[in-house]
């Protein structure tokens, strides 16, 4: 049995992996962190969890962490930074849930997150965790940058047509909407329910912090620099993004549907839906699934991907610890293979 700690698990994200992680066959919960509820138990500030998680939260702790055979941060930007180094030394693993890890250049990443890097020289080491493009180098990572939400969805859409050459990847447009838990668990006037609700905005159209890391990840799958307008939304619901994904085709005789089913033939996390089919969120609600429809409104030149995660799951917990796995050696589908919720 593998130890594992969580530093920051009071969070939406920290709270849906210990949702997973406390039914995994491999796995023993170790430590469990939080200063804000150091001392109160993990299933009085989260009932769903009595009777599976039996431990206390506590402050975050080096020693007790170093003990653990790896640990996932949930936590605000640039807090894994500061600890991370301590712990590799340790030999322990690390998946950071959170961006201090995804982009490769730390000017980038100072430019986009308004601190300077605690440790860009780990940049280059860190292995970015999205399976489906770094499958092999995660088994072997001991450090893994988990992908946002809305870069997953994105780059899932869009990977099959840029990995071809297919589309024109100076125009790539993503337009996503999410659920209101991928704000965070924190208080804020404009996610209460009065507000958020019976409403639906755009927000960060001028720069979002995902849009370097969806660029980065592109770009690294066309062999070049792309363009990318990414304009995200919130919408009144609890869990799920939808992106929907616009580009131009450079090959109009390109059967669309087969190139998808071809690139992602094997995945066991991700569905490529029959030709016309129209994907929703309540489909993957609970599920560590990205299901995925490609169209070509009017056979012209233009493709449009639909892209639906659940955000908690696939878009941040359940694909945490899908890379659990691959860097222990247990099977990648090992406690991640929930079904969907429906209604």
């Amino acid at each position: 049995m593998a130890k594992i700690g969580i530093v920051g698990g009071t969070g939406y994200t920290g709270v849906e992996l210990l949702r997973i992680l406390c039914v995994h066959p491999e796995v023993e919960l170790s430590v469990i962190t939080s200063r804000s509820e150091a001392g109160e138990r993990v299933a009085d500030r989260f009932p769903n969890l009595r009777g599976h998680v039996d431990l206390c939260f506590t402050e975050p702790d080096a020693r007790s962490l170093a003990e653990c055979d790896l640990v996932f941060f949930a936590t605000p930007n640039g807090t894994a930074m500061k600890m991370v180094p301590e712990l590799l030394e340790a030999g322990v693993k690390v998946v950071d849930l959170a961006a201090d890890f995804r982009l490769s250049d730390p000017a980038v990443w100072a430019k986009w997150y308004g601190m300077e890097h605690a440790c860009p020289e780990l940049l280059e080491e860190a292995v970015y965790g999205l399976p489906e493009v770094n499958r092999q180098k995660i088994r072997g990572a001991r450090l893994v940058a988990n992908p946002g939400c809305y870069p997953t969805a994105v780059q899932l859409g869009f990977l099959p047509l840029v990995e071809k050459g297919l589309v024109d990847t100076s125009r790539l447009i993503a337009d996503a909407k999410s659920g209101v838990s991928g704000a965070g668990r924190g208080a804020s006037v404009a996610n209460l329910l009065a507000e958020a609700s019976e409403s639906f905005k755009a927000y960060g159209v001028a720069g979002h912090r995902h849009l370097p890391e969806i660029r980065q990840g592109l770009a690294r799958a066309a062999g070049k620099e792309v363009s990318l307008t990414f304009v995200p939304h919130l919408t009144p619901m609890i869990r799920g993004i939808l992106a929907t994904c616009y580009a131009t085709l450079n090959d109009t005789q390109a059967d669309l549907q087969v190139l998808f089913e071809e690139r992602y033939q094997g995945e066991g996390f991700v569905d490529v839906l029959p030709a016309g089919s129209l994907p929703e969120t309540r489909s993957v609600r609970g599920a560590n699934t990205c299901r995925i429809a490609v169209h070509r409104p009017q056979g012209g030149d233009q493709v449009v991907v639909l892209s639906v995660i659940d955000n908690l799951v696939k878009g941040a917990a359940g694909q945490a610890v899908q890379n659990m796995n691959l860097m222990l050696g247990y099977a990648e589908d090992l406690g991640i293979g929930q079904v969907a919720l429906l209604p």
